[in-house]
C-alpha cells in the first residue's frame, strides 16, 4: 500500500483499530458483572471466580513484550489478523465451557490472542500517523476507545445477562472479531521494523517468565498471604528474572526490546503512570460491580447500566487529554489525572448502603473518568514519542504491558485489602448464632455466600444477616479504595517530579546516547 492511500485511509485504519482495541480491552471487565452468575451456574470457588478474570490477564501481561517484539519483525497486521483469529476462536470455546476449568483455560488462551492484537494496534497507528499533531489526537482517540471499553465491559455484560445465557458475554466476541478481520485485511496497512534481525528468542523466554511468575505471585498473594514464604519466593524470582532479561538485552546484539530507553525520563515516567492510573481502575472496577449488585441489590443489566456513567465521562472528557498535554506538556496534565483519580477513590472510600446514587457515587465514576482521561492519551503519546516509529511495536508493548500489570496488581491487592476488612467482619457476626462451620468459611470467602446463608436464616434474622453482610462489605470497600487513592496520589507525586514538562535538552542528550541503535540518530535529528 502506498503513502498517499495509507494517508487518505489513516481515519478509516484508526476505526478498525479501534474496534480491534475495544474489543481485547473490554474483556478485562466484561467478565466482572458474571461472576456471581458463574458462581451460580458453573458452581465456581472464589479461586475460581478470581482465576476466571485474573487467567486472561496473565497471559495477556506475560505475551505482550514478546508479541510486540513479533509484530515489529514479522509485521504488525500479520501479529494482528493472526491475533484475532485466536481471540474469535477462543472466545467461541469459552461460550460453550461445561466447567470452571474449561472456562479458564479458554480465557487464558483468549490472552494469547489479545497479546498479539493489542501491542500492534497502537504500532500501525504511529506508522500511520506520522505528524506529531495528528499522531495526538488519533492517540487520544485510540485512548477514548480503551478507556471507554473498560466502561463498558459491565454494561454489555449486564445487558447479556439479562437476555441471554451466561456463555454470551465469551460469544458475542466472535462476529466483532471477524468484522475487524475482514475490515483490516482490506485497510490495514503492512509495516515492521525495516532493520530487524533473528528474534530475540531466550530474550522472549525471559521476558514471558519474568512477567508471568510477578503477575501469577500477585494473583495469589492474597490466598497465600503477602509474607509467606511462596509469595517472598515468587517475587524473588521474578525480580532475579528480570535482572537477567535486563543483563541479557543490554549484551544482545539483536535484544527484543532495548532497555536503555528506559533512560528516557518521558518513557519511564509515562509507563509508570499508565500502571499506576490502571491500579486505581481496575481496582475500583472490581468493587464497585459488585457493590451494586450485592449492596445495593441490584440486577446484572442494572448493575451495569449503573456503570455508564463512567463511560460517559471519559468519552467526553478523553480528547481533551491530548490537546491539554499539547499545550500545558505531559507532566502538569499527567499529574492532575492522578490527583484526580485519588480524589475519586476518596469519595468511593465513604460509600456505604445509602449512599446516593445521584451524589458520592456518580461524583466518584466522573472523576476517575476525568483522571483516566487526562493520563492515558499524554502518556501514551509520552512513550511512543520517545521511540523511532520502526520501534513502535516494542515501545507499545512496554505501554500495554505496565497497564496490564497495573491493571492486574490493581484487582489483586485493592481485593486484598478488601478480603482482609470483610472475612474477619462477617465471621465475627455469624460467630454469634449456630452457622455451620463450613457456610461461615464460605461466607467469609465470598459474598454471594453469605447473602445465601442470610436466605436461609430463620425469617426474623435475615434482615439482620443481609445488613451484617453489606456493612462487612463496604467497611472492605472502604479501605481497598483509600488503598487505591493512596497509590494515584504518590503516582501524581512521580508524575509531577520525574515526567518531564516537554522533549527538553536532557531528553536529546539521552536520545544522542542512544545514536548507535537503528532508527535513533533519525530520531534526535528530528526533535534535536
Amino acid at each position: 500500500m502506498d503513502t498517499a492511500t495509507i494517508h487518505r485511509r489513516r481515519w478509516l485504519i484508526l476505526a478498525v483499530l479501534s474496534v480491534s482495541v475495544f474489543l481485547v480491552v473490554v474483556d478485562n471487565t466484561i467478565v466482572n458483572v458474571a461472576l456471581p452468575t458463574l458462581n451460580r451456574e458453573l458452581g465456581a470457588s472464589v479461586s475460581q471466580l478470581q482465576w476466571i478474570v485474573d487467567a486472561y490477564s496473565l497471559v495477556f501481561a506475560g505475551l505482550l513484550l514478546a508479541a510486540g517484539g513479533l509484530g515489529d519483525r514479522w509485521g504488525r497486521k500479520g501479529a494482528m489478523q493472526v491475533g484475532l483469529v485466536i481471540f474469535g476462536a477462543t472466545s467461541a470455546l469459552g461460550a460453550f465451557a461445561t466447567s470452571s476449568g474449561q472456562l479458564i483455560l479458554a480465557r487464558g488462551a483468549m490472552g494469547v490472542g489479545a497479546a498479539l492484537v493489542f501491542p500492534a494496534t497502537l504500532a500501525i497507528l504511529t506508522n500511520v500517523f506520522t505528524e506529531p499533531s495528528e499522531r495526538a489526537k488519533a492517540i487520544g482517540a485510540w485512548s477514548a476507545v480503551s478507556g471507554l471499553a473498560v466502561a463498558f465491559g459491565p454494561v454489555t455484560g449486564g445487558f447479556l445477562l439479562e437476555h441471554f445465557w451466561w456463555g454470551s458475554v465469551f460469544l458475542v466476541n466472535v462476529p466483532i472479531a471477524i468484522g475487524a478481520l475482514i475490515a483490516g485485511a482490506y485497510l490495514l496497512p503492512s509495516s515492521r521494523d525495516p532493520e530487524a534481525h533473528r528474534f530475540d528468542v531466550p530474550g522472549m523466554l525471559l521476558s514471558i517468565a519474568a512477567i508471568g511468575l510477578l503477575v501469577f505471585t500477585v494473583i495469589e498473594g492474597p490466598r497465600w498471604g503477602w509474607t509467606s514464604t511462596s509469595t517472598l519466593l515468587g517475587f524473588a524470582g521474578a525480580a532475579v528474572l528480570l535482572a537477567t532479561f535486563v543483563v541479557w538485552e543490554l549484551r544482545s546484539d539483536h535484544p527484543l526490546i532495548d532497555v536503555r530507553v528506559f533512560r528516557i525520563a518521558r518513557f519511564s515516567a509515562a509507563a509508570g503512570a499508565i500502571s499506576v492510573a490502571f491500579f486505581a481502575l481496575f481496582g475500583f472496577i472490581f468493587l464497585v460491580t459488585q457493590y451494586f449488585q450485592f449492596v445495593k441489590g441490584y440486577s446484572t443489566l442494572s448493575a451495569g447500566l449503573h456503570t455508564l456513567p463512567f463511560a460517559v465521562f471519559a468519552g467526553i472528557t478523553a480528547p481533551l487529554g491530548a490537546r491539554f498535554a499539547l499545550r500545558w506538556g505531559p507532566r502538569r496534565v499527567v499529574s492532575t489525572g492522578l490527583f484526580v483519580m485519588a480524589a475519586g477513590l476518596l469519595l468511593a472510600s465513604t460509600m456505604d448502603a445509602s449512599s446516593a446514587y445521584w451524589g458520592p457515587i456518580i461524583v466518584s465514576m466522573a472523576l476517575l473518568a476525568i483522571g483516566l482521561s487526562l493520563v492515558t492519551a499524554p502518556a501514551t503519546e509520552a512513550v511512543m514519542a520517545s521511540l523511532p516509529k520502526e520501534k513502535a511495536g516494542a515501545g507499545a508493548a512496554v505501554n500495554d504491558t505496565t497497564r496490564e500489570l497495573g491493571g492486574t496488581l490493581g484487582v489483586a491487592v485493592v481485593g486484598s485489602v478488601f478480603a482482609s476488612v470483610y472475612g474477619p467482619k462477617i465471621g465475627e457476626f455469624l460467630a454469634q448464632y449456630p452457622v455451620p462451620a463450613e457456610a461461615v468459611s464460605a461466607a467469609k470467602e465470598s459474598v454471594a455466600a453469605a447473602l445465601s446463608v442470610a436466605q436461609q436464616a430463620p425469617a426474623a434474622l435475615q434482615a439482620s444477616f443481609t445488613d451484617a453482610a453489606a456493612s462487612a462489605f463496604v467497611r472492605g470497600m472502604s479501605l481497598g479504595s483509600l488503598v487505591a487513592a493512596a497509590v494515584a496520589f504518590l503516582g501524581g507525586v512521580a508524575a509531577a517530579v520525574f515526567l518531564p514538562g516537554r522533549l527538553d535538552e536532557e531528553d536529546v542528550v539521552e536520545l544522542t546516547a542512544m545514536g548507535d541503535l537503528p532508527g535513533f540518530g533519525d530520531l534526535v535529528g528530528e526533535r534535536g
